[in-house]
This record gives C-alpha cells, structure tokens and sequence, in this order.
C-alpha cells in the first residue's frame, strides 16, 4: 500500500462568521491511498483553534505524514495512537473504507441512493439583516429545521429575530435549534435561557465556553431550554473519560463533528456511551470539503439507520467557489447520494 498527501486551499462563497472570528479559506489535507489497481481519498480538515490537532501546516503534514506510514507499514488503524489527532484518524479512516468499498463506504440506503437524510438549514452569524435574510432563504427551500448561530451580534437583536420568526412560523412548522459557541457568561446565561425557552426552542449548543463542568452540570440541571454539548466534547478522546464527563454533565444531547471528536470510531464511542445514559444525539459536518461530507453522511447513516428522523447537521457542503465534486445534492431539506 502506498499513499500521498495532497494540500487544498478552498475559499468561502461569502465569508463564514463564527464565535472564534471569520473565515475566507479553508486548508485541508486529502490523504490519497492506493494498493494495485484500488485507490481511496480520505480528508483531514483541523479548525485552527479549535481542533485538539491543530498545529502549524508544516508540523501537521509531517504528524500525517508519519501516521500514514505506519498505517501503510502494518496495514491496519493505530487507534491508540490517532485518538488524539482526531482530523488525521478520520481522513486515514476515510481513505481506508474508500479503497476497501468504493464509493458506498457504509451498505445503507442512503449510500445506495435509495434516501435522503433530513438536515437542518444553517443560518450563519451576521448583522441582523443578514441573519434575517439568511433565516427567509432557508425556509424558501423548504427546511423544516433551521439552526442560528448566535452570541456574535447584540443579544437583543438576537432575540428579536428568534421573537419574528415564531410569530410567524409555529414550532409544529419549523424547529429551531441555536448554536450559542460559548458565547454565554456563566452569569447570564440562565437569564438569556429563560428568555428564549418562550419560544419552543428545540436545543441550544453550549451556552458557556467549555472547560466548565460544575457551571456546564448546572445549566443542563437548571435550564427550560434542552443544552447540547459540542466543543465540550473536543479533546475529550478517553473512552472512560467521555463517561465521567457525560455523567456529571447529563446534556439532553450531544453533537458530533468525526473531524473534532475522534473520527468515526471515537464519534461512534461518544454515541454508544450517550445511549447508555439516555441522551440524545446528532453528528454534523465541521466546514470539510464534499469528501468528508460524503463520508461523514454515509457514516451518520450507519450509525442511525436507514429512517433517520432527527435532522443532522450536514448542509455545509455548497459553501465554497473550488468545492471538490461528489454525487451529494441537497433536495429540499434532504441530503442525498445521486
């Protein structure tokens, strides 16, 4: 087996506001694997400051580098050793099915093209008017679930357009998840959760920034509004650490990102261990390419079954000019495999 490392830049059709500031481009990594006349594409995408791997591109290419050596010398997964280079474990796991399965990396009916996966339309932070725009385009094309990304702008204004958008959708029309990135002080947050829950909000991810369990444990005691945990599950990569924390935290759900919370297997540990505690939980892209929102799909489609009724967060493949082309169309609020 052989493999080489091939460096992209993709760039944003328009710029994507997030709580750790905007981005315009995108570096990722492709792994291509080949063995004869079989071949496999796996992508490695970190998040600068986010991702628990995330390092300078020189320091990242030569860690990728000597894991795919490895991988190619002993023809098998070091999950011991990947478990904290989440983004390079699911590109080696990625490259790794293609080049065994071919395209349907998982035998399901949505990567046989039989269904679709429901998904949420995502409305990206911006002023007001932005958001409001973005939220009444989402809802022309027919999502049935829509996710704001919040804590950016006034507060007030936040509200507000939570406020507009239920006096004119119910919640038996539309579900409205908020993403709030931690942009909540342990302080205020109760107060600004009491507020929203007036609403019929179906979630809100981490309120607070992580890190702060006792706080965390508290809110999700204490909150009207169901808390899911996101970037409070990164660098989380210890299975009887993954359980300690959901134990004291006790979310309603968790989200995962394969990228940001240990490739698919340590995403499928993270919902195992969920299941046994009865919480909830949805897997969602973390800004890759079609490649990994190919195989992060097929992967949530695994996990949950041919009739996946919850939405997942996978809409985030047409937001670059250079995406790389896959049979993946988006259908109403539907994801599908052509």
């Amino acid at each position: 087996m052989r493999f080489e490392i091939e460096k992209k830049i993709l760039h944003f059709k328009q710029p994507a506001g997030t709580s750790r500031g905007v981005y315009l481009t995108r570096t990722m990594w492709l792994i291509h694997l080949s063995d004869g006349d079989k071949q496999g594409v796996g992508e490695c995408a970190p998040l600068p400051d986010l991702s628990c791997d995330a390092m300078p591109d020189e320091q990242y290419e030569a860690k990728l580098k000597e894991f795919c050596e490895a991988f190619c010398a002993k023809g098998e997964m070091d999950y011991d050793a990947l478990r904290d280079y989440p983004s390079m474990l699911f590109g080696l796991e990625t490259a790794w099915l293609n080049l065994q399965k071919g395209e349907k990396l998982f035998d399901t009916a949505f990567s046989r093209g039989e269904v679709g996966i429901p998904i949420n339309g995502l409305v990206w932070m911006g002023n007001y008017e932005e958001m409001l725009q973005r939220m009444e385009e989402k809802l022309k094309l027919g999502f049935r679930c829509v996710k704001l990304k919040i804590g950016a702008i006034d507060f007030e204004k936040e509200f507000d357009l939570v406020k507009r958008i239920r006096e004119r959708f119910s919640h038996h029309e539309v579900e409205l998840r908020l993403d709030a990135n931690g942009g909540f002080t342990y302080d205020e947050a109760l107060y600004k959760l009491e507020l929203l829950s007036q609403y019929n909000i179906h979630s809100i991810e981490q309120p607070i920034k992580q890190g702060q369990w006792a706080y965390m444990a508290e809110l999700c005691r204490e909150s009207p509004l169901p808390i899911a945990l996101d970037e409070e599950l990164i660098g989380v990569n210890d299975a009887e650490m993954k359980r300690h924390m959901l134990e004291i935290i006790k979310p309603r759900y968790i989200i995962l990102k394969p990228s940001l919370h240990g490739g698919m297997m340590g995403s499928k540990e993270w919902i195992d261990i969920a299941r046994s505690l009865h919480i909830g939980s949805w897997i969602t892209s973390a800004l890759e390419s079609n490649i990994g929102l190919n195989a992060i799909a097929q992967f949530a489609s695994s996990v949950y079954g041919d009739d996946i009724s919850m939405p997942q967060g996978l809409g985030t493949g047409q937001l670059f000019t250079d995406n790389i082309e896959m049979p993946l169309t988006i259908q109403g609020d539907q994801l599908w495999r052509l």
